[in-house]
């Protein structure tokens, strides 16, 4: 009895781990199961997720062109450049069709996407508009809309030579003496835009550029307009950053909104480095006004520029001698010769020789145009020395000082 009793639990305790051991084998599949399937998704969504992130990072680059694009070529403008012509030759007939082009790219992106989507993620029937699914069935007919519509407004612009274009409606609005109509109006924009005398700057997406009659911004899509004699411009905010990636030190970024007398021109906003105001100012006719307030930081420069002339009125004055003219400045060739170098920054008795050297040359600049050249010679990185350094004389290189600037009388 003792040895059938014994025999009995040893059959029921086999079972019994026969049993465990089976559970747990059955658990350890089912939890192995599920790495399984999402390493099989993983591997299958992998390619598409891959070009979905490449595409978007190639379509932000080709619609916001960066410097390295731009450097490549990868552009609107070059890829169509033999379509488009020439920007200097016929300024507003090649924004016209710029513009035509870059819309029918731009909207054309996402039926790029789709297309390449065929092509990377084979195993989605993307290729069949019956068998993919409703997502994808929406983002195709939404594609082909987009770009349907950009197709029969480029055609709708196109019409009577691109009498239709938002440029040209913009043209028409200038229609009055002495122009006869909006090619006239065109024309004469294009004649100054080929002038080396232009103010221009600002990124390719937002050109600011000031012509003798004309206050031009182009942007992506369009070109805003308003002509010198009917508009004034008022700074209206101003934007400090401390990084840049075109200088080392802060920058100050400076907003103009120009407006219209003629009520159908829209005020527009230019943006442009304050180191720029100057120069725009000398080209601009317009009236300026700063209903801000806004303090403008000046150039290094255009500092050293003010304090050298307050420091050269100090100095004695040089008198003309009799029947001596004054000649017009060598370097602009637009104000009269107003100083002369002559040494008086030696002490007399002094031991040692003066650094300075007697100039011999007539008066042949103006303080501004000197000024300049003292500043250009100096050490860019070390602005604290300049006004005690010595540069040569732009003519006959003797080095002269500050104190050896003598105004004209």
């Amino acid at each position: 009895m003792a040895l059938t009793r014994r025999l009995s639990y040893t059959i029921v305790f086999s079972n019994f781990t026969a049993k465990k051991k089976n559970r747990i084998g059955k658990l350890q599949r089912v939890s192995e199961s599920p790495n399984t399937v999402i390493s099989a998704d993983h591997n299958m969504e992998s390619p598409e997720l891959t070009f979905t992130l490449a595409y978007t990072v190639l379509s932000l680059c080709f619609v916001f062109t960066p410097n390295e694009f731009r450097s490549a070529g990868l552009t609107i403008q070059n890829l169509f450049s033999s379509w488009l012509g020439s920007e200097d030759m016929d300024f507003v007939q090649y924004h016209v069709k710029r513009s035509s082009t870059t819309l029918l790219v731009h909207s054309a992106l996402p039926l790029g996407y789709y297309m390449g989507m065929c092509i990377a993620a084979p195993e989605k029937h993307l290729k069949s508009f019956y068998l993919m699914n409703d997502h994808w069935r929406a983002f195709v007919v939404l594609s082909v809309c987009i770009l349907l519509t950009s197709c029969i407004l480029t055609f709708y612009w196109s019409r009577q030579r691109w009498r239709n274009h938002p440029i040209s409606r913009a043209l028409q609005a200038h229609v009055h003496p002495p122009y006869s109509n909006w090619g006239s109006v065109a024309s004469n924009i294009n004649t100054e835009f080929r002038r080396i005398d232009k103010f221009a700057t600002g990124a390719p997406g937002a050109r600011v550029i000031i012509t003798d009659s004309w206050v031009l911004k182009v942007t992506t899509y369009n070109i805003y307009m308003a002509a010198q004699s009917d508009c004034h411009v008022t700074v209206t905010e101003s934007r400090q950053h401390q990084l840049s990636p075109d200088s080392a030190s802060p920058i100050q970024l400076l907003t103009l909104r120009v407006h219209s007398i003629n009520p159908a021109i829209r005020p527009f906003d230019i943006s442009l480095n304050s180191t720029e105001y100057a120069e725009l100012r000398e080209k601009l006719h317009a009236p300026i006004r700063n209903s801000s307030n806004v303090v403008i930081h000046q150039t290094m420069s255009e500092l050293f520029l003010e304090t050298f002339r307050a420091h050269v009125d100090l100095n004695q004055p040089y008198l003309l001698p009799t029947g001596q003219e004054v000649e017009p400045c060598i370097g602009c060739m637009q104000v009269p010769a107003t100083t002369k170098l002559v040494r008086l920054c030696h002490v007399e008795g002094a031991d040692s020789e003066p650094e300075c050297d007697e100039c011999f040359c007539r008066p042949m600049w103006c303080l501004s145009c000197l000024g300049r050249w003292f500043a250009s010679r100096q050490d860019q990185q070390r602005p604290e020395t300049w006004l005690s350094s010595r540069v040569p004389c732009p003519t006959c290189r003797a080095k002269f000082c500050i104190l050896d600037v003598c105004l004209v009388h």
